[in-house]
Formats: structure tokens, C-alpha cells, sequence
């Protein structure tokens, strides 16, 4: 009842709201789906919550290492022009903005972990999803509007000094404090960065928020994603969202494999025919099952997208900083090389993602936050040898949080059940057993929005 207290009353949820409610005390359960509705147990959904954060900030400082290291010249791939598998171990090389020198988070490529007497650092591949959700508890809504988007935006980033905005994020920034509202700050004739891969890395959490029903969690996204992007950039952060809210309904009785070729199969349907992210998709699925070695896949892309700029992927020709090393499209086709030839290994795909170039953070970022939230907390933390920190720092990337800027997965984790038991009563037409420790959401007969008909 507590919870239920919780989610209607009068005045915003804060950090002491949150604090006061824990699971701990209910006993894990498993449950099994009915041919009218999915029932999912509430107590394993935080663990896997919880791994999101965890495995995403795993991959999130991991990828910073080789971030905008390799890049492609555009002409015939030479040696060292990118990472191999060879490299993972080996040392670090400078980014394009580096001047020379290694990343300091490590001189070899490895692993970044944090241990239980440290603090994970927020980055743009997680405080942004911090702050969409904390904008949910706020303002006690599913559906943030245009001008909770901006007003949360304008209050929790930082205007003056750095602020780990980028590209289209920064233009969509600026046109807030403008008084520009979403979704025009994302529109083409506004946002010269449309196209960019900003939406990529802000919006996948929305998925997890509506289990098993992408139709709803598109509905929540969609305005977060309209804020920064359009067009081909809009679609492939629509994918991402559907794989995260299909995950709570994958077969987990299937090889984690199958498991992930069904979640990115399914999830390729709200890509619209036409678009070059649907191409690059079906070429990367095609060159993965011709058995060839993800390196070569990924020297492919580069040719075929960067160099020969095929399936309407004209990037190059608009001759960008870097070519464009931040696209939506060219890390999109290198993050699917990471998801197919990783197979489901936590490890493996992050190595593969890290090592394949561009802006090799964000994609691996959104795979380990995805494959986190699959295998939830116990599982990502035994991978590692170390106990792994479960404190979170907002306060390095965005501000005005509180006055304790250092928050815990366990925290983010309950604060996104709050946000799920509200969606699923008052928008999936579900249930909750707060004593049992269950949601009820009946099934639809079409989750995935047809795009291609």
C-alpha cells in the first residue's frame, strides 16, 4: 500500500519517497506467461534493472578507452587504420582529439571497472536516461511534454562550463534556452545534427519502462527522441527501444543467442524499408551468417558506407568533422557487429564493440546496459573478479539533483519500478500484486508497429 501511497500523492516523489520503499523483504518468485497476458515477477525486474545501470557503465568506461580512436581514412583500409582482436590487451592509441596521447582511463585496452570503495561517474550514455527518469518521478507522469522536457534540460545541464553535450544534443540545447520547445529542436530545418547519434544513447531506457509492449514504450519515447533527431536517426533509436521493452518477454529457455538474434530480428521491423538504417541492418545480418570474421564485417561497413556511401548513406559527401565519426548510421552498423558476433557474451560483445571502432563508447554502452538488464545484477557482477561499485555520481555530468549528488543502482533501480507500476495500471491496462511480487499485462495482437505495409 505504501507504494500505491506513493505514486498518488499530491507532492513530488523525492529521494527520501524512494528510500522508504524496498523489496527486500519479498520473497523472489518465478512466473510464467498465460495465453492472454504476461506475468512478470516485479522482484527480478529490479535486479535486472539493476544490471542495466551496472552493465552499462561497465561498457559506458570501457568504450571511453578507444572512443574516436579509429575512424576509417577514406580510401583502402591499411594496418592499424582499425582495432583487431589482436589489440584487446594491448596498448591504448590516441583519439582524434587526443594530441598524441592514450586515453588516461587506461594505457592498454581493457576493462574499466570500478570497485565497492569507488564511484561510477555518470557520461552521456547514462545521465541523460537519469534524468528522463527522474522527470517521470517528478512530475508523476508516463508522458513527459515539451515543456518538461525543456525544463528539466534548462535546470539539470550545465550551461556554462563543460557539459558533456554533443553535436545534436548541444544544438537542441541551445534552441531550448531559446525557447525553442521538442520536437522542433530535433527537426532538420532547426538541427543541422539531426542525423547524429544523440537519440541513440538517451532514450533506450523508455523501453524498459513499458514491458513487453514496444507499442507503448514508442509512445513514451518519442518525444525524448524528436528532441535531438529525425529521419534515420529517429528509426534506429526506435529500434533500440523496442529491443529493450521486448527483452522482458524473450524466451529465456533459448540459447542466448537465440535469444539475441530474436530480440534485433524482431526490433528490425520498426525500421522502415527505405531507410538506410534498414539497409545497413540486413547487410550486417547477412555478413555475419556468411561466417566470415567480425574484423572483416566491420572493414566492410566501412567501405561500403564511409568510402562507396551506399543506400543513401551520403554522410561523407557532406564532408563533417571526422566524416561524421558521431552518425547515427555508421554506429549503428558497428554496434550491430558487435551485437551479432558477440552472441550474448557480456564480455565478448563489449570487446568486439570497443575494438571496432568510431565512437565505440555508445554502442557498447547500450549492448551492456541491454544484456545487463537480460542477465541482471548477480550475473554481470560474478563476471568480474573484484566487488563492483554500486554508487553512481550524477553530479559529474548534470547538476541539481539534491544535495547528495551520489546516488546506488538499488535507488535508480526501485525509482524505475515506480515509473513501471504506474504503466502498467494506468497505460497497459495490467495489474500489480504489490504482496506477491507481480505484474499482469495482458497481451496485444500487434506490439511493433507496422511501418513496412
Amino acid at each position: 500500500m505504501l507504494l500505491l501511497l506513493v505514486l498518488n500523492c499530491k507532492k513530488s516523489i523525492n529521494e527520501k519517497d524512494v528510500n522508504l520503499i524496498s523489496n527486500q523483504e519479498l520473497p523472489a518468485q518465478a512466473f510464467t506467461s498465460t495465453p492472454n497476458e504476461f506475468i512478470i515477477s516485479r522482484i527480478d525486474y529490479e535486479k535486472k534493472l539493476y544490471g542495466f545501470w551496472l552493465g552499462q557503465c561497465i561498457a559506458n568506461w570501457t568504450g571511453l578507452v578507444t572512443e574516436m580512436d579509429k575512424i576509417g581514412n577514406i580510401g583502402t583500409i591499411k594496418t592499424g587504420d582499425f582495432y583487431t582482436r589482436a589489440d584487446w590487451g594491448g596498448p591504448d592509441q590516441p583519439s582524434i582529439w587526443g594530441e598524441g596521447v592514450p586515453s588516461d582511463l587506461s594505457d592498454t585496452i581493457d576493462f574499466v571497472l570500478r570497485d565497492s570503495s569507488e564511484v561510477w561517474g555518470a557520461d552521456d550514455d547514462t545521465d541523460i536516461e537519469y534524468m528522463y527518469q527522474h522527470l517521470l518521478l517528478v512530475n508523476k507522469t508516463s508522458l513527459l511534454t515539451p515543456e518538461m522536457i525543456k525544463e528539466g534540460w534548462l535546470k539539470h545541464i550545465k550551461s556554462e562550463e563543460e557539459n558533456f553535450l554533443w553535436v545534436s544534443n548541444q544544438r537542441a540545447f541551445d534552441l531550448m534556452k531559446e525557447g525553442v520547445l521538442p520536437p522542433d529542436t530535433g527537426r532538420p530545418e532547426n538541427n543541422e545534427h539531426f542525423e547524429m547519434i544523440d537519440a541513440q544513447l538517451t532514450t533506450e531506457l523508455f523501453g524498459l519502462f513499458a514491458p513487453t509492449r514496444p507499442d507503448f514504450a514508442l509512445k513514451m519515447a518519442d518525444l525524448p527522441i524528436r528532441t535531438v533527431a529525425s529521419e534515420n536517426a529517429l528509426w534506429i533509436s526506435q529500434f533500440y527501444v523496442v529491443m529493450h521493452a521486448l527483452a522482458a518477454r524473450v524466451d529465456a529457455s533459448m540459447p542466448i543467442d537465440k535469444q539475441t538474434k530474436w530480440l534485433s530480428k524482431e526490433a528490425r521491423n520498426i525500421l522502415p524499408n527505405h531507410s538506410y538504417a534498414a539497409k545497413m541492418f540486413d547487410y550486417v545480418e547477412r555478413k555475419y551468417h556468411s561466417n566470415i570474421p567480425w574484423e572483416q564485417t566491420r572493414d566492410s561497413i566501412y567501405k561500403r558506407y564511409q568510402v562507396d556511401q551506399k543506400d543513401g548513406y551520403n554522410i561523407t559527401a557532406q564532408e563533417l568533422y571526422c566524416n561524421g565519426c558521431f552518425a547515427a548510421g555508421i554506429n549503428f552498423a558497428a554496434g550491430l557487429v558487435s551485437w551479432f558476433y558477440g552472441e550474448g557474451d557480456f564480455k565478448e560483445t563489449i570487446k568486439i564493440g570497443v575494438l571496432c571502432g568510431w565512437d565505440s563508447d555508445n554502442p557498447t554502452a547500450t549492448w551492456g546496459g541491454l544484456l545487463g538488464f537480460i542477465y541482471g545484477k548477480d550475473y554481470i557482477e560474478n563476471l568480474f573478479e573484484i566487488p563492483l561499485s554500486d554508487k553512481f555520481n550524477i553530479h559529474r555530468t548534470r547538476q541539481n539533483f539534491g544535495k547528495d549528488s551520489i546516488d546506488t543502482f538499488e535507488n535508480m533501480a526501485q525509482k524505475g519500478l515506480f515509473i513501471i507500476d504506474k504503466v502498467v495500471k494506468e497505460e497497459l491496462n495490467g495489474t500489480m500484486n504489490i504482496k506477491e511480487g507481480y505484474w499482469r499485462i495482458p497481451k496485444v495482437s500487434q506490439s511493433i508497429p507496422s511501418v513496412n505495409n
